[in-house]
């Protein structure tokens, strides 16, 4: 008999790139200065390369103007806007360490992040929707009212000393993104050249909070080498140049909109597009038209969105080829109508997490559509994956087990936390994902579910990735989350957010119906919910804690 295939495969090598974030700004620039780098319409902004890499070192030497030195920290709160990108190039020119808050992060979480990697300058909107974002600093650091910018001295905030506010207005204790982009001279100009030469790749450049479904969030560490090694292989593998325009509706907060966004369209000397502040899908499809885009970015959620906007066929999206879906599995149906709508005949899936920097496995353009439905692709450029049983056993092709990776791209570790970061990353650099997964024999990987999610009722083990995909072969069923909820009898009962289609009369009986005799009568919900919406992080993972704990206070009555 023969031995059975171990689920384990490495990706293609390729040589990695050695420069700075900062050092491949300025390569690609000197390349072709008046090619366009970013278009921002809702700022108005249309910069060639020269001119972002002019701006980006003026802020890069008003930051030094102030104070920040190397290693210093420095948040970034806001939506997407050109004064995000400009931060981002900025910090890593003088090797500050950017850290992404997220733009709906509230006054406990904002607090949290600040203090937990000792932010030392932020740069921060006006607000972003309902979010005040200086009212809510002031509330946390009323000391600003009364402080020099500059100068804060906050009980609550001991860390943080300046605040960087956006527009045009006047706030006490803080100076303006304008005023620092203009303190500095040729010196600070000079300066910023000089640093730029002594940073390292390996040299940690920004700390990304991971998204705290669960728990407090943790501050992945990730260094030049690694993000921008991901954002140009995952361009080689789209086959990005600088012929190309990428449309980024994702935000720019997660790895997402600032790796496989913005980074890679600079590692390619491509233009970066944003068309607003936060997705709006009419917003995104007028960029893709009138600049005439040829990728797009975007989870499920949004090109749903985008193919269901009520103006759809008056935007003409010709130029488009390819783009990325991240976030979660992309379904059948949605896959045939990008390519079918939107002509994204080269669109991909990519996967990874924000501890790999964050993509370790994707798709290729040139693979089959049914790999492109069912699975995540491959281990990527430089990447080796394997999949794993409990006891760290690599599992046989076909057989579930959590999904490991290592390569270039795994975080130096968790800021401040050396526990999470040896529960997470091996004695071998394997970093565990908490995904569970199937390898198949050309080393294709398929999400089944997450480990933390996997409900045990009565003793018996559900993952409710499988029991989601059951419910979906249902006609008037759109979208299923399932999750566990607690049971005095048996530990966890299972409970099913279901999402039907338009016009759909279904009630619970007939889906507890339906599942009779298909699945095993312990997999089948017991409590049962009919929604319009799933709550989600801002890019696209359901945040099933939250519906657990609105249906436990729903029978708590």
């Amino acid at each position: 008999m023969s031995e059975k295939r171990k689920a384990e495969h490495t990706g293609d090598v390729a040589e990695l790139i050695e420069s700075t974030i900062g050092q491949r700004l300025d390569e690609v620039t000197a390349r072709d200065p008046s090619h366009p780098a970013i278009v921002v319409p809702h700022q108005s902004v249309r910069w060639s390369y020269a001119e972002f890499n002019a701006a980006v070192d003026k802020f890069a030497a008003g930051l030094l103007k102030i104070g920040i030195e190397s290693g210093d920290r420095v948040g970034i709160w806001s939506p997407n806007r050109i004064e995000w990108v400009l931060t981002q190039f900025a910090t890593a020119k003088i090797g500050a360490i950017m850290v992404c808050i997220n733009p709906a992060y509230r006054l406990y979480e904002l607090e949290y992040a600040l203090n937990k990697v000792s932010c030392k300058a932020l740069v921060t909107a006006e607000q972003f929707k309902s979010s005040r974002y200086l009212d809510m600093l002031t509330e946390l650091a009323p000391e600003l009212r009364t402080s020099e910018p500059g100068s804060l001295q906050s009980k609550k905030l001991p860390h943080l000393r300046t605040v960087i506010r956006m527009g045009e207005d006047k706030t006490p204790g803080m100076l303006n993104f304008d005023n620092v982009m203009d303190l500095s001279g040729e010196k600070e100009l000079n300066e910023v050249a000089s640093i730029g030469k002594r940073l390292n790749a390996d040299d940690a450049i920004n700390i990304q909070f991971t998204s705290g479904t669960t728990g407090a969030p943790k501050g992945a560490t990730l260094s030049h080498k690694g993000i921008l090694n991901n954002a140009h292989f995952a361009g080689v593998t789209m086959r990005i140049s600088p012929a190309d325009k990428l449309c980024i509706p994702v935000p720019l907060y997660h790895c997402f909109g600032m790796v496989v966004g913005t980074l890679m369209c600079v590692s390619h000397g491509a233009t970066m597009v944003l068309p607003a502040e936060a997705f709006e899908p009419e917003a995104t499809l007028k960029a893709v038209s009138e600049e005439r885009c040829t990728a797009l970015h975007g989870v499920p959620t949004m090109f749903f969105a985008e193919l269901d906007s009520p103006n759809f066929q008056i935007y003409d999206l010709s130029s488009l080829r390819t783009g990325a879906i991240g976030g979660s599995s992309c379904p059948m149906n949605l896959m045939k109508r990008l390519i079918s709508e939107m002509g994204l005949n080269e669109i991909v899936i990519i996967y990874g997490q924000t501890e790999c920097s964050p993509i370790n496995a994707m798709t290729t353009i040139d693979d089959p559509l049914q790999k492109r439905v069912s699975t995540v692709g491959r281990a990527h450029l430089n990447w080796e994956q394997k999949i794993i049983r409990a006891d760290g056993s690599t599992v046989d092709v076909g057989e579930q087990g959590e999904i490991c990776s290592r390569g270039y791209g795994v975080m130096q570790g968790y800021w401040g936390d050396d526990a999470q970061t040896h529960e997470t990353i091996d004695e071998d650099g394997f970093l565990h994902s908490g995904d569970l997964g199937e390898m198949d024999e050309e080393g294709y990987v398929k999400v089944t579910g997450r480990i933390k999610d996997m409900i045990i009722r009565g003793g018996e083990n559900v993952y409710p990735r499988e029991v989601e995909d059951f419910l979906c072969t249902h006609p008037d069923i759109a979208e299923a989350q399932v999750f566990g909820i607690p049971d005095e009898k048996y530990g966890e009962q299972v409970c099913a957010w279901v999402k039907v289609r338009s016009n759909s009369k279904l009630t619970q009986e007939c889906v507890t119906s339906f599942c009779n005799g298909q699945i095993t009568h312990f997999k089948i919900p017991k409590h049962i919910k009919f929604v319009d919406e799933y709550p989600m992080t801002v890019t696209g993972k359901m945040q099933k804690f939250k519906m657990r704990d609105k249906t436990i206070d729903e029978l708590l009555g």
